[in-house]
């Protein structure tokens, strides 16, 4: 006897032993335990997720001679000659290759004649979308009205294409995506019926591929247990028949994209294409791992919605921590779109690897979508160039102090000036004079201080408002603000208290703060009243 595949060999027989579609199949046999059974139903869903199955094991059903709970007993003549495929009563109609008129005028004629034997004719169409319009129109009387002992079941996936005339004369059922622990726990009984010995992670790792398709699932095992016949099918093995790559790679892959570490990044691109892995796979599942990494940083309750190992998990906690969730999403949106660019693409490496470059120096993007990548980036080199700077001084105030408590003079330290508080008239002078303060700065503050705008706070204090959060965060505290306190006292001897504010997109500056840079200040100030 020739081979049958494993999704055709572990059909579901009766509706006990569909997955994952038990809003229908309790629909169903209550139907047929009540003879309440329509004269049409249309079933929708994406591909294997039992819609034709269903179909069939309804077809036995309504012809059944007994009935077990609302299925077919699988075992009078009725339901031996349906599930042969022998059998008059259930006529089987592939749209896609029959979708003219003629096809449909012949199924009108032969629905004239009644069952030699059992009780119902059932016509079950799959692909029923791919009809023609004249074929719909032709269809619809007998559908709204077939003979009783007629029953049609319409399968398809795309049912935004089905006219509603047709939709209003069906019963409606919706097809769920199977869930992964679903089509583990059927896979787990088709090799344990096979007697295959499978890691449970490769089972597993096999049902997330599937994409809640459980014919995909069972034919994606038959493909790996073929490839390594004979063997233990593991986990690494269903990698390698798969195309797939490891979690471990994205990993070191997201920490080199982060870190905008561009050779490593490139180094596992090109480790990923010795190993004849499938790159548009591999960006996809990275764009899983980007998805799973924004979830955990998002909530500490997303366990059982990222569906992973319990050790995975662990490690994309850690990885997740300190990481910025915007960070995340602009990654998540740049490897979805080049998702979408390499279904077209011959040259796939190449599109990838300008991806990685342009993350890794998001210097090379002028845009504002890259801005919080290169403030960190500035940050990062800040932050570096602040502790060398602090050793070599703490070096150079060591060999003062060592010199000096030779010759015995213990005044080694010069205490840092305290400056007088800058006053209104002070900040007159620094408003009028803010072009050549802004001139003095160093870059990157130059530019990003180009973008601010002044105005006057509580207590004589300078604002100074972004139209960006990140640069409004980035001069209110640290090192960056340190850098621009000392840039305004210098630029007048004294000190400037400031702040920075960050103004919504929706909102007006005028209408939430006085534009300094706006004022002619001959005006007499409350100070000079008071003087006068």
């Amino acid at each position: 006897m020739s081979y049958v595949a494993l999704y055709r060999k572990f059909r579901p027989p009766v509706f006990e032993d569909v997955k994952g579609q038990d809003h229908i199949v309790t629909t169903l046999k209550n139907q047929i335990r009540s003879d309440r059974v329509g004269h049409a139903y249309l079933f929708c869903g994406t591909r294997g997720t039992g819609k034709t199955s269903v179909a069939k094991i309804l077809a036995k059903a309504v012809n059944c001679e007994n009935p077990i709970d609302g299925s077919p007993c699988g075992e009078c003549e009725m339901c031996r000659e349906i599930a042969a495929g022998n059998s008059m009563n259930v006529i089987e109609i592939d749209a896609a290759s029959n979708n003219g008129v003629d096809n449909v005028r012949e199924i009108i004629d032969e629905v004239s004649y009644s069952p030699t034997k059992g009780k119902r004719k059932v016509y079950i169409i799959d692909e029923v979308h791919m009809l023609s319009t004249g074929a719909f129109n032709a269809l619809l009387k007998t559908l709204e009205e077939p003979p009783s002992y007629v029953m049609f079941i319409l399968a398809t996936t795309e049912v935004h294409k089905i006219p509603i005339t047709i939709l209003s004369r069906c019963q409606r059922y919706d097809f769920h995506r199977i869930t992964v622990d679903n089509i583990e726990q059927r896979l787990k009984e088709v090799v344990d019926s096979e007697g295959i010995t499978v890691e449970e992670r490769a089972l597993r790792y096999i049902a997330k591929t599937a994409d809640g398709s459980m014919r995909d699932s069972l034919s994606l095992l038959d493909q790996c247990v073929a490839f390594n016949y004979g063997e233990e099918l593991t986990y690494d093995k269903v990698l390698n028949v798969l195309g797939a790559v490891d979690t471990e790679v994205f990993s070191k892959l997201f920490s080199a994209i982060y870190s905008q570490n561009a050779d490593e990044a490139l180094k596992i691109l090109a480790d990923v294409v010795v190993q004849g892995r499938e790159l548009s796979q591999f960006v996809n599942d990275f764009v899983w791992y980007l998805r799973n990494l924004m979830l955990i940083q998002a909530s500490d309750q997303m366990e059982d919605v990222v569906d992973i190992s319990t050790d995975n998990l662990k490690v994309l906690k850690e990885q997740a921590e300190g990481v910025d969730v915007d960070v995340l999403l602009r990654y998540i949106r740049i490897f979805s779109e080049l998702s979408s660019q390499l279904r077209f693409a011959t040259q796939k490496r190449v599109l990838i690897e300008i991806t990685l470059i342009k993350m890794c120096k998001p210097q090379m993007e002028p845009g504002q979508d890259s801005l919080e990548d290169r403030l960190r980036l500035l940050e990062k080199h800040d932050e570096e160039n602040t502790k060398l700077l602090k050793g070599i001084q703490g070096g150079q105030i060591a060999v003062a102090a060592s010199s000096v408590s030779g010759a015995g003079n213990t005044n080694i330290v010069k205490e840092k000036k305290v400056l007088d508080k800058a006053v209104p008239d002070d900040i007159k002078r620094i408003v009028t004079n803010w072009p050549r303060v802004i001139a003095g700065m160093e870059n990157p503050m130059k530019t990003y201080l180009q973008r601010a705008k002044l105005s006057l706070g509580n207590n004589d204090t300078l604002q100074i408002v972004f139209d960006n959060k990140q640069l409004a965060d980035k001069y209110s505290s640290g090192q960056s603000a340190e850098d621009l306190q000392n840039v305004l006292d210098n630029s007048i001897g004294k000190h400037v208290a400031f702040e920075t504010r960050y103004i919504e997109p929706q909102q007006t500056f005028e209408e939430n703060y006085v534009n300094l840079q706006a004022i002619n200040f001959d005006i007499v100030m409350e100070d000079d009243e008071k003087e006068n």
